[in-house]
């Protein structure tokens, strides 16, 4: 007998049983996962017919920020994503604290598919696209000949876009490289500005860290290197320079400009916008920031002043599939194009597929964890691996496309949870007045 190859359609999902205007929110519980020094809360939205949605809060955020919303979410029909939205995005905040917000609605998006049969892009207006490119991040290495053979394994993969993590961090135990105000800074100098540089908590244009010439000439050489081994064609973006100020940044990125780098990525706070104009009009390579903002109104300003050439949020910090597709028609108007950040496990990273499939302007999406054996096996019903030779396809099932395989997700779960999606009776009837106006 033949075996039938027909692509599956948004049309063989329909679940002519369900009823969504009868459909109600019942619960909403959490499982935390991890590898590594990652974590990330899973939330599951369960409902009166059966049906349950899956959204993700961002990594290393509190579960508390979803569990606070279930108080006023019971009851509700998930299938009003946007009314729901906008009830609860009161409690997110930029960053991390968003995360509660996002992960409800990628699970709300999720639940309406179920309930209507149709893929959560067609409720964010359709797809521009049959498949998503993935660009793969790749942490520090040692020297430019090192990442660049990481980089050239990843081009085998199939991924036609790179991102390299690049700045100051590789310059650190080298005497001349660096010049600062000596013992203003945590752990300095007992730890050679190690914990400054990954963890302080003051923003760049305070640190007073400064580049020497010597310092610009050694990460021009370490790119050099990198090129040498990937060659000049595939676009390499570059992140995690180090709290350094916008003159310094300015003295790299136009050091750096005979590279042709894709784009430098979060060189000053993003709070900043005058500073992003200054950058964006000192450099002609292209600059970009975004993953830590939240909702449309707070990238309007860079986006309005034109501070940027690529914005780039983070579907689990920017307000979830369909806020952030607002953000990507808004950065279309003005003529900037988007990228997806993202460092999640399939859940989330699905949502981003949908999102990316329904945005016109959309160039790529973040992959952290090709190097982890085991990411793919956290959700089934799709083809596997999940990114194949550089791209994710738009899958065609209802909601986000995928199950939960549960077994691996009780296997990955952090030991200092409560464990697997228990009840939360606790966050039941948390009474609070929320409203912001009188």
């Amino acid at each position: 007998m033949p075996i039938d190859t027909t692509p599956p359609r948004p049309e063989d999902f329909v679940q002519t049983g369900s009823r969504p205007s009868d459909l109600r929110i019942t619960d909403l519980r959490t499982a935390t996962v991890g590898w590594n020094n990652w974590h990330f809360t899973i939330v599951r939205i369960d409902t009166n017919q059966g049906l349950s949605g899956y959204g993700e809060v961002r990594d290393f955020a509190s579960k508390n920020y979803a569990l606070m919303l279930k108080r006023v979410l019971i009851g509700e029909n998930p299938c009003n994503v946007d009314r729901l939205f906008r009830k609860i995005k009161q409690f997110g905040h930029h960053g991390r604290q968003a995360g509660g917000v996002c992960g409800v609605e990628m699970a709300l998006m999720d639940l309406a598919g179920k309930a209507y049969g149709v893929p959560a892009y067609v409720l964010a207006g359709g797809k521009f696209r049959e498949r998503i490119r993935m660009y793969c991040d790749t942490p520090n290495e040692p020297t430019g000949e090192a990442m660049g053979h990481r980089l050239k394994e990843r081009m085998g993969r199939g991924f036609t876009m790179l991102k390299m993590d690049l700045g100051v961090n590789q310059l650190i135990a080298i005497e001349g490289a660096l010049s600062w105000p000596q013992g203003m800074l945590p752990g300095d100098p007992e730890d050679k500005l190690e914990r400054m540089l990954n963890h302080t908590t003051l923003m760049h244009p305070f640190t007073h860290v400064r580049l020497t010439p010597k310092g610009i000439r050694l990460i021009c050489e370490y790119v050099e290197e990198v090129r040498a081994v990937v060659g000049d064609a595939v676009p390499i973006a570059a992140d995690h320079f180090g709290h350094i100020g916008i003159d310094d940044c300015i003295r790299l990125g136009q050091a750096l400009e005979p590279y042709n780098l894709a784009w430098l990525e979060d060189l000053v706070p993003w709070q900043y916008t005058d500073q992003w104009v200054q950058l964006e009009r000192a450099l002609q390579t292209p600059v970009c920031t975004g993953e830590d903002i939240y909702l449309l109104e707070n990238f309007k300003p860079l986006l309005d002043a034109r501070g940027v050439n690529v914005i780039h949020p983070d579907l689990a910090t920017s307000g979830g599939i369909l806020e952030t597709k607002r953000i990507g028609d808004y950065a279309q108007e003005r003529g900037v194009s988007m990228a997806l950040h993202m460092a999640g496990t399939p859940i989330s990273t699905m949502a981003s597929v949908h999102c990316a499939a329904a945005t016109e302007n959309f160039i790529a999406l973040e992959h952290h964890f090709t190097d982890v054996p085991f990411w793919n096996d956290f959700v089934d019903g799709l083809p596997k691996p999940i990114i194949q030779n550089g791209y994710i396809p738009v899958p065609e099932g209802p909601g986000l496309g995928f199950t939960l395989n549960e077994e691996v997700v009780r296997e990955h779960l952090v030991p200092w949870d409560r464990g697997f999606f228990e009840p939360t009776p606790e966050w039941d009837n948390v009474r609070s007045h929320d409203r912001l106006w009188s």
